[in-house]
């Protein structure tokens, strides 16, 4: 259901349920949350999250969901879990990319959506998919993809569940970066690790900052970037970038 491999401090999630397109059942929900805050635990300097066999994620469960529909449900078991899950992806600590090896749909899309990056093959496509079955976005979407696209890009794309493949995503600000499928395992890891090699602590800060800046002015802005550079001031990987620019030589960051 959900395979976790670690290669140095590059962590991989893999959603593992291709005979249903790694679709978010309730019990990979709660894998899903256990893993992050596993990572978290562990100290994890970047996370790689993506899907097994043919597609990245097909959002919810449609055999659940019916099951939910046909009891007379209006609000659905996984939302609590799906909410949970989202927060706590676009909170993770380090850096987070979604290796989007095939469809993102609905929440697929949205759990894509809360990764700093995404990384896709040139023939994954993406869809908005909620409208399809009558149904609002819930797992972020409306909050995330504006933010990535403008909100009349983010309305066209949601009203319509139109299909858009890598380019256009690419072209539209939906994705990070697109690769031919035998070339995209390997860039996704060469930009992990390079983010896995530097200042965590810096780069916790600095995601932080950027993340939240829209609740605040810029005066309080810069009175939070004061604090959050006070506590970089501290840490190893501070005076080691210092001696290395002194040095005119690469740093060796470790993370603390």
């Amino acid at each position: 259901m959900l395979e976790i491999v670690n290669d140095g401090a590059v962590r991989t999630l893999a959603l593992d349920r291709p005979d249903a397109r790694n679709a978010l059942s309730l019990s990979l929900l709660k894998a899903l949350r256990a893993a992050l805050a596993e990572a978290v635990e562990d100290n994890v300097r970047c996370l790689v999250l993506t899907g097994r066999g043919r597609a990245f994620c097909a959002g919810a469960d449609v055999m659940e969901w019916s099951e939910e529909v046909a009891r007379g449900a209006t609000d659905y078991d996984w939302v609590p879990q799906s909410h949970a899950l989202i927060q706590e992806m676009a909170a993770f600590p380090a850096p987070t990319i979604a290796l989007l090896n095939g469809a993102a749909v609905g929440g697929g899309l949205d759990l894509a959506l809360a990764c700093d990056f995404r990384f896709a093959a040139d023939s994954a496509k993406f869809i908005c998919s909620y409208t399809k079955v009558g149904y609002s976005p819930d797992l972020g979407g409306t909050w995330l993809m504006p933010r990535l696209i403008g909100i009349e890009a983010a309305k066209r794309f949601a009203f319509t569940g139109e299909t858009w493949l890598a380019p256009e995503a690419l072209r539209r600000g939906l994705i990070t970066e697109m690769h031919g499928s035998d070339t995209l395992q390997t860039a996704t890891y060469e930009f992990a690790k390079k983010l896995a090699n530097g200042p965590t602590v810096a780069q916790r800060h600095t995601k932080r900052l950027m993340d939240s800046a829209g609740e605040r002015t810029l005066e309080q802005q810069l009175e939070e970037e004061l604090a959050a550079g006070r506590l970089c001031a501290q840490t190893e990987d501070h005076k080691e970038g210092l001696a290395a620019a002194v040095e005119r030589r690469d740093p060796n960051f470790v993370g603390r």
